[in-house]
């Protein structure tokens, strides 16, 4: 321990002696990475938030060419008053269908409206099978009769139209359009805030009359309008910063002393951001939070310096003798409780979901840069602040009101008020845990979950889901099958199977195959008897019905190599994505496949993008967890040489976590890329608490005081900087509960309880740990003091 006494007090002389330097050589890093921060901007993109090597994943990248609906947009055209019906309505169906064709990214192969040449009506007559286009190329918009919207309405009809093209009440008809990831000519990246943009003004700007309604719906459209409400976060960051610096003036009662900390703080996220502009990553809209998050770290480590710079004035020390003081005592504790912070946050590399790596990176370098913002500018400023005596005698009248309400807690010294607070935290950890059981992975609202309820995505999307039968939500599931298996009767039986099985599983609205469409063409091959609606046992007769089948559908390809199911599920919640993915896994392991010859391969869709998602969050939670909890052993274990510190900090913050799980799950929030760096950041937060009380704690043992003596001593030095620390950052994060975005406004209602729940085990369950683990392992000989001080 001599060693690492030695360490911070060479790096005190050091950073003291050159403290010109330093902090001119601060300041022209913040200048350099203040330009390169100032070019950062928003990214988004589908490919991000899908996982690398998931078996889902795998699917979507090889079939994505012939597979059509996992990154799709639908633009509906709806009639206010009355019907599509009308050539006012038709004629505003055909604009839109253009504009949607000619927006960047859009694959042409894929749209489909009543308007494109790939929706066909298919039927028998007497002359034998018939197929037509619903609306001829005969037919132009500024030429329609009453005679040509009845016949284009009966072909809609009986070509199965209404509920997926049509709405079911006729009201309004849909533009189907996929998109691809890049330019096929220029290889360029498709720019998915900038389309986001161009739905808004070219198409719902552009077409939205008082007579006519364009609702938009798809990732495209989603992460715009996300964005959007993303740029609104720099106003609640204000107001939480105005808060915060309220409430730190009235703590230290120094206008310089209160702008030290948010400045160091925002320091570091300048940082950051040109840290980002030099990796060449933007800031993607889902993560949008990370660097407040981070900044309110740097808050938090703040507090706890200016706390320690607060009481050495008010002890009688100049500003460079309180600026050593503070450097000396917070420097081991706090790069302990950062590092456990940055540990936590480079976990989620662990999950291969680009999107997440990259939060993982940016939350990782603002955390590594606290070090130096906070641990080293900060003491290093303040020691040029002056303090006059009268400051120092206010400061002291107010640190010691202060200490005498927080010291009160040391009645938790006592063995027998020990047990009553870790009996009451053994009773609050099992229900805890009991009620955490089962909570949800992934989104539980249906729409956009990041978005409010009311937001105009989400009525955009209850309005689609209302008047079509199609649901919007898909998982593909891809059969691959050996060639010219279209013929076989065995491998189209296995499908028909399969898609009899999907169709009973609670949530499926609708399965859509080769096996069920084959059923339907042989009953019209067949005078439309209805008990033909089966599949043909010879391979001709299901050739000839395969083969009226258009290709385009996106259920097999040419070669009949490979067939997909495609299942409509009623939203895209965890429960309801869930049962159909287990449903589909039961079934592929009842009846194996391989002997017909048949993979059976999960998943493309939407639907098969978020379960492989959640699946990948759920898999790597835990062991994440574990490897934070496993840094902050090992640098306890480092830091005091003594397991029962160990088991001091961890314990409290074991408690914490559950309890931050059972809230998550009374308030329906479930464990989404959104929530999961929300969790690792409390982690970090309780750490500091922990950290700052057990060293204090240490520092009176080694003085010589008793057990209650030296936790009030602890409690009254930084007890009240840890309460006053969690009520600031709760009341600057709360002010999110307000955000246009329902994903912010869920974080800042978790981060507030989280930082106030911690805040509490670290002064009570923390304390009394450290009672009960004395009186059953006493020290051998006097207590070491730690390298934190003097």
């Amino acid at each position: 321990m001599v060693s690492i006494v030695g360490f911070v007090k060479r790096l005190e002389d050091f950073f003291f002696r050159y403290r010109r330097s330093t902090l001119a050589a601060l300041m022209a890093l913040t200048v350099v990475m203040g330009l390169l921060a100032s070019q950062l901007h928003m990214s988004a993109g589908f490919d991000k938030q899908l996982p690398v090597g998931h078996e889902y994943t795998d699917t979507f990248f090889q079939y994505r060419t012939q597979l059509f609906g996992s990154n799709r947009i639908m633009v509906v055209v709806r009639a206010r008053d009355g019907n599509i019906w009308t050539p006012a309505s038709l004629q505003k169906l055909h604009e839109v269908t253009e504009a949607v064709l000619y927006l960047p990214g859009v694959d042409r192969r894929s749209v489909q409206s009543l308007w494109t040449p790939n929706t066909r009506v298919y039927e028998l007559t007497e002359e034998g099978f018939q197929a037509e286009d619903v609306i001829g190329g005969n037919v132009t918009p500024d030429a329609l009769d009453a005679d040509k919207i009845v016949a284009i309405r009966d072909r809609a009809a009986r070509g199965g139209y209404t509920g997926s093209l049509v709405a079911n009440d006729g009201s309004a008809a849909m533009i189907v359009a996929d998109l691809l990831e890049e330019d096929p000519g220029t290889h360029e990246k498709l720019d998915y805030l900038a389309l986001a943009g161009k739905l808004e003004s070219d198409l719902r700007g552009r077409f939205e009359t008082p007579t006519h309604a364009v609702e938009i719906v798809g990732f495209a459209k989603q992460i715009g309008d996300i964005a959007d409400g993303a740029r609104g976060v720099a106003v609640f960051f204000a107001l939480a910063t105005l808060l915060t610096v309220g409430a730190v003036y009235w703590y230290c009662r120094s206008l310089l002393l209160t702008l030290l900390p948010i400045g160091c703080s925002m320091v570091s996220v300048v940082w950051q951001f040109g840290t980002l502009t030099l990796l060449g990553y933007g800031l993607d809209p889902l993560a949008i939070l990370v660097p407040f998050l981070v900044f309110a770290i740097g808050v938090s480590h703040g507090v706890q310096q200016i706390n320690a710079i607060s009481k050495a004035v008010a002890e009688g020390a100049d500003s460079m003798g309180a600026a050593r003081e503070s450097f000396s005592s917070l420097f081991i504790p706090g790069t302990l409780a950062l590092v456990t912070a940055f540990v936590g946050f480079i976990t989620l590399v662990m999950i291969p979901i680009p999107m997440i790596r990259e939060l993982g990176i940016t939350a990782s370098i603002g955390v590594g840069y606290k070090i130096v913002t906070n641990l080293i500018m900060l003491p290093l400023t303040a020691s040029y602040f002056n303090f006059s005596r009268d400051y120092a005698l206010r400061l002291e009248s107010l640190q010691a009101k202060r200490g005498e309400l927080i010291q009160r807690l040391g009645f938790i010294a006592d063995i027998h008020h020990a047990r009553l607070v870790l009996a009451v935290a053994v009773v609050l950890f099992g229900v805890a845990v009991w009620q955490s059981h089962g909570r949800h992975i992934g989104a539980l609202q249906p729409g956009a979950p990041e978005l409010r309820p009311d937001a105009r995505y989400n009525l955009d999307t209850e309005s689609i889901v209302k008047r079509f039968d199609l649901g919007m939500d898909v998982l593909t599931v891809v059969f691959e099958t050996p060639n010219d298996s279209c013929n076989s009767f065995p491998v189209l039986n296995y499908i028909e199977q399969f898609t009899q099985h999907m169709s009973q599983v609670p949530g499926v609205l609708s399965v859509q195959s080769l096996s069920a469409l084959a059923k339907f063409a042989n009953a019209g091959l067949n005078e439309g008897n209805p008990k033909l609606i089966a599949l043909p046992r010879d391979s001709k007769a299901l050739q000839v019905a395969v083969g009226y089948l258009p290709e385009a559908g996106g259920l097999f390809n040419r070669a009949c190599t490979m067939m997909a199911a495609n299942i409509y599920l009623a939203d895209h919640k965890a429960t309801t994505i869930e049962p159909a993915v287990a449903a589909v896994k039961a079934f592929r392991q009842q009846y194996d496949p391989s002997p017909l010859g048949i993979t059976l391969r999960l998943a493309s869709g939407n639907v098969g993008v978020l379960a492989a998602t959640n699946e990948e969050v759920e898999a790597r939670e835990l062991p994440m967890m574990l490897y934070v909890y496993l840094a902050i052993v090992i640098l306890v274990l480092a830091a005091y040489r003594d397991w029962r510190a160990m088991l001091a900090c961890c314990m409290p913050l074991t408690l914490a976590t559950f309890l931050g799980y059972w809230f998550m799950k009374e308030l329906d929030i479930g464990l989404t890329v959104a929530t999961l760096p929300v969790m690792v950041l409390a982690t970090g937060i309780g750490v500091d608490y922990a950290f700052y009380i057990y060293n204090r704690l240490l520092i009176h043992l080694s003085h010589g005081e008793t057990m209650k003596v030296a936790l009030e001593g602890a409690l009254r030095e930084v007890g009240v900087a840890t309460i006053f620390t969690a009520i600031t950052l709760s009341v600057g994060v709360a002010t999110w509960a307000f955000s246009d975005l329902k994903f912010q406004a869920d974080m800042g209602i978790l981060l507030t309880f989280m930082f106030m729940v911690n805040m509490l085990m670290a002064i009570t369950v923390l304390p009394a740990f450290a009672v009960k683990l004395d009186a059953l392992f006493p020290r051998r000989g006097p207590v070491k003091a730690p390298a934190i001080g003097h």
